[in-house]
C-alpha cells in the first residue's frame, strides 16, 4: 500500500485549538494504548493547553487490554483497543458509555466506524474511533528481486530463519487464508487445527515472533528478518528514516483491517480530562498526530483534508470507502476466542 510522507509538521498553535479547554484543568490521565499514540508532539501541546497530565502504558496485543484492566485497580483512565476487542471490554464493564454530544467532531467521523457494532450496546456508544488501516506485509527490497505477491512466500524454504510474524492470534488468520479459509473470524475447529499445522510447518523460517513495533524494527535493522507482517505504515516509516529500504504489500490472499477507538475506563476520577483528550484525538490536532507519527489513516476525513495533501489523502484511502470494505476488518471472536488463543499458544510452545 502506498504510504505518505511522514514528515508532515504540525505547529503548536494548530494543536492548541478550540477542541481543548481554554482554561486549565487539574487532573491526570493514564492511558493504556499502542506505540505512537502518545507521542510528545501531540501530548505536550495537549498538556499545555488543558493542564491535564498524560502518562502512557503500551500494549503489544489486543489481548493485553482486559488482563491489565482487571489487574489495574483503577490505574487507567483511557484505553485504545481495536474493534475486535471493544465488545469484550464493554461486556465486562471495564469501560463506560460516551456522551457523544461532548465530542465536537463526532459527526465528521466515518459513519462506518461510529456505527460499528463493537462500539454499541443497549443503545449506548462506548468508543470514539481514532485510527484505522490494514495489516500488510513488508520486506527488504534488496532481498527480493521479484516482489512477492502472496503470503505463501513466508513458507519458502529459502527464507529459513528470515521471517517474522506478529506474536498475536492473528497469525492464525494469515495461515487460514493461505489454506483458502477466508472466513477467518469464524473458523471451525478443523480449520483452526489446519491453520495451526500450517504455522507449525513455518517454524523453521521464523527468526522470532515480534511483540512490539520497536522489536520488529530492530530485527530488520540487524538484518535478521527480511519479511514479516506489520502495522501498516508505522514500522516501515521508522525503518525508512534509518535508511532501510522496505516495501509494504497487500497479498493476493487479502489483508486484515483494523480500527482503534478511544474508550473511557469505567469510574475514572478524571472524566473531564478524558473528554478533553477524546476531543483532541478525534479533531485535526490528534488526527494529524497519528498521521505524522504512525502513518495510519484518519477516522475524521473532514479534518484529514486540513493536514494531508490530495496525494496523501488518496494514498491513505480517505476518499475510497470501498477500500475499507475490501479489508477483513477484525471482529470480536466471542466464545471462540479461547480456541484461537490456545491454538496460537500451542504453535509458540513448539
Amino acid at each position: 500500500m502506498t504510504k505518505k510522507n511522514i514528515f508532515f509538521s504540525v505547529s503548536i498553535a494548530a494543536l492548541c485549538t478550540v477542541s481543548m479547554a481554554s482554561s486549565a484543568l487539574s487532573g491526570e490521565l493514564n492511558i493504556l494504548t499502542w506505540e505512537g499514540y502518545a507521542d510528545p508532539s501531540v501530548i505536550e501541546p495537549f498538556e499545555a493547553a488543558t493542564g491535564c497530565k498524560v502518562s502512557a502504558t503500551y500494549v503489544g496485543s489486543n489481548d493485553d487490554f482486559a488482563p491489565k484492566l482487571a489487574a489495574g485497580g483503577g490505574v487507567f483512565d483511557i484505553v485504545t483497543p481495536s474493534i475486535d476487542t471493544t465488545k469484550s471490554l464493554i461486556d465486562a464493564g471495564f469501560v463506560q458509555p460516551i456522551d457523544v454530544s461532548k465530542i465536537a467532531a463526532w459527526d465528521d467521523l466515518y459513519e462506518k466506524f461510529t456505527s460499528a457494532e463493537g462500539l454499541h450496546k443497549d443503545g449506548k456508544i462506548y468508543g470514539v474511533p481514532y485510527a484505522w488501516g490494514a495489516i500488510p506485509f513488508m520486506y527488504l527490497k534488496d532481498k527480493f528481486p521479484t516482489p512477492p505477491t502472496s503470503i505463501a512466500v513466508l513458507w519458502d524454504p529459502e527464507l529459513k530463519g528470515r521471517v517474522s510474524l506478529w506474536d498475536d492470534k492473528s497469525a492464525l488468520y494469515v495461515a487460514a487464508r493461505l489454506n483458502g479459509d477466508m472466513n477467518i473470524y469464524e473458523l471451525s475447529d478443523d480449520q483452526i487445527a489446519a491453520a495451526q499445522a500450517k504455522l507449525s510447518e513455518q517454524r523453521p523460517n521464523i527468526r522470532k515472533y515480534w511483540a512490539t513495533a520497536g522489536e520488529l524494527v530492530d530485527l530488520y535493522k540487524s538484518g535478521e528478518v527480511w519479511i514479516s507482517n506489520t502495522w501498516g505504515g508505522y514500522q516501515s516509516s521508522l525503518l525508512k528514516a534509518e535508511g532501510i529500504d522496505v516495501v509494504e504489500f497487500i497479498p493476493e490472499e487479502g489483508a486484515e483491517g483494523w480500527m482503534d477507538s478511544n474508550m473511557i475506563v469505567a469510574g475514572t476520577p478524571n472524566e473531564e480530562c478524558a473528554y478533553q483528550f477524546l476531543n483532541m484525538a478525534s479533531a485535526a490536532e490528534g488526527q494529524a498526530g497519528v498521521f505524522k507519527v504512525n502513518g495510519y489513516s484518519s477516522t475524521n476525513p473532514v479534518a484529514a483534508k486540513s493536514f494531508m495533501s490530495p496525494e496523501e489523502y488518496s494514498a491513505l484511502h480517505q476518499d475510497d470507502p470501498q477500500y475499507m470494505d475490501s479489508l477483513l476488518l477484525w471482529t470480536n471472536l466471542g466464545a471462540r476466542l479461547p480456541t484461537y488463543t490456545n491454538a496460537w499458544n500451542a504453535v509458540k510452545a513448539q
